[in-house]
């Protein structure tokens, strides 16, 4: 009669009971062996893994509370604690346990189901059937499993620990682990940056030059590159084949090396660009000791490296363009200048708009054009431990690595995060409605 009025007591029963302990829904179901696998799962976890969890967690929060003891001769008496290595084992642990609360809501599942089938007169599956339903009905996820433990683990998590850094006072000399601890302190190193001047003023500063590099360096070579290719694209120009090899060098050869020579170009006394203004007439210009020619050379170079890129990409864009839009446009009076302006530039942007955008998030974070071209100089009095040319990713390269002020870098770091993925999302579906409605109209 109960069975007649809701149809899904086993249902019920196999979720019920799995919920209290993985692998007892399967039995109940008949289904043994998929039961006794899942039970056992469930005992390695609380024998092997619930000590080791709990002390996981305790590090997480409490980051350890042995300090480190030396003789007065300077000898460690008394390893501490590893404030640093215990937040990481701790999160760790945390990713650890998300997966056992999914395979365990995944038991779950499966129990309800079967008790389901069993609902309605069905037999539930052996083993060997099981695992040919699933093999067949998930075989997607189960080539994506491995891949998306390994993201978790080489992605998330040190996304996370990063994050968590923000929330702590790690930085030296006197939260160095493992000589000292690290404490968990809140919002502190956020508002620090906020209201202390020293740090207020880089910030910003720092800020402002990174956002106008990003879009100088964007559209710089963005614009160069669509004016080689529209060069290279006119009907009077001979051997198209090989200018587009040789202005497709710049981008071939390593950055590294190109950005070496570069360095070399533009030193303030033994360059040959400044050799060449003395042999004219000219007085040196210093290109590393002032911060305006210094930002200057900085964009100058980048178009060397960025153009070919562009050109490449729009000289294909350029050549998949009806030729009878122009004939039509030609036809109806428009002029060189009209015909760019309402037929070129609109596809072009059309094709090319979410790799514009790439091209943003991607100079917002050049870090290798700032630091190996000059090295974020010259000095700027007014900044803590940043150069006039610094941007917000050298600015955290110097933090970490030269200053060990993990805390404040963090922070930084998670501004960056915010500003360029918002804005990236935010323009990706800009672009995305572009595409559906505007072009169709």
């Amino acid at each position: 009669m109960v069975v007649l009025l809701n149809g899904k007591v086993h249902a019920r029963a196999g979720a019920l009971l799995s919920l209290l302990f993985m692998g007892l829904g399967q039995i109940y179901n008949r289904q043994f062996v998929k039961g006794l696998l899942y039970a056992l799962l469930e005992l390695y976890v609380l024998i092997f893994w619930s000590k080791p969890f709990v002390e996981g967690m305790r590090g997480l929060i409490t980051l350890g509370d042995k300090v480190q003891q030396r003789s007065a001769r300077g000898t460690i008496i008394e390893q501490g604690d590893h404030s640093i290595i215990l937040m990481i084992t701790g999160i760790i642990f945390a990713l650890l346990f998300l997966l056992f609360i999914a395979v365990y809501a995944l038991n779950i599942r499966d129990a309800y189901k079967v008790g389901a089938m069993r609902d309605k007169g069905e037999k539930p599956r052996n083993f060997a059937a099981s695992i040919a339903h699933a093999w067949e009905q998930g075989f997607a996820y189960i080539l994506l499993t491995p891949s998306f433990v390994f993201a978790l683990f080489t992605i998330v998590l040190p996304l996370i620990f990063g994050i968590l850094i923000a929330f702590t006072n790690y930085s030296g000399p006197n939260h160095l682990p493992p000589k000292n601890l690290v404490d968990w302190v809140g919002f502190e190193t956020f508002t620090s940056l906020i209201q202390f001047r020293a740090w207020s003023n880089t910030f910003v500063g720092v800020l402002t030059w990174t956002v106008i590099w990003a879009l100088l360096s964007t559209f710089t070579t963005y614009f160069a590159g669509l004016f080689y290719a529209l060069l290279l694209n006119h009907r009077v120009v001979k051997f198209k084949k090989f200018w587009r090899t040789l202005l497709i060098l710049p981008w071939a050869v390593p950055g590294v090396i190109s950005l070496l020579i570069f360095r070399n170009m533009f030193n303030g006394e033994f360059g040959p660009i400044n050799q060449y203004l003395k042999m004219i007439g000219l007085q040196a210009i210093p290109w590393f000791s002032d911060p305006f020619w210094a930002k200057f050379a900085i964009v100058v170079v980048n178009i060397w490296f960025g153009f070919p890129y562009w050109m490449a990409l729009m000289s294909g864009v350029l050549t998949n363009i009806d030729k009878e839009l122009y004939e039509a446009a030609e036809i109806d009076g428009a002029g060189g200048f009209q015909r760019f302006r309402s037929i070129t530039l609109p596809l072009i942007l059309f094709s090319t708009a979410p790799l514009l955008i790439m091209s943003f998030a991607h100079n917002f974070n050049n870090f290798n054009m700032i630091y190996l071209f000059t090295s974020g100089g010259p000095a700027n009095p007014s900044y803590s431990y940043a150069g006039s040319t610094d941007i917000l990713i050298s600015w955290i390269y110097k933090l970490t690595l030269e200053q060990n002020k993990f805390n404040m870098a963090s922070v930084v770091s998670i501004f960056i995060f915010i500003v360029v993925a918002g804005f990236s999302i935010w323009n990706f579906r800009r672009t995305r409605a572009f595409k559906e409605e505007d072009m169709v109209a």
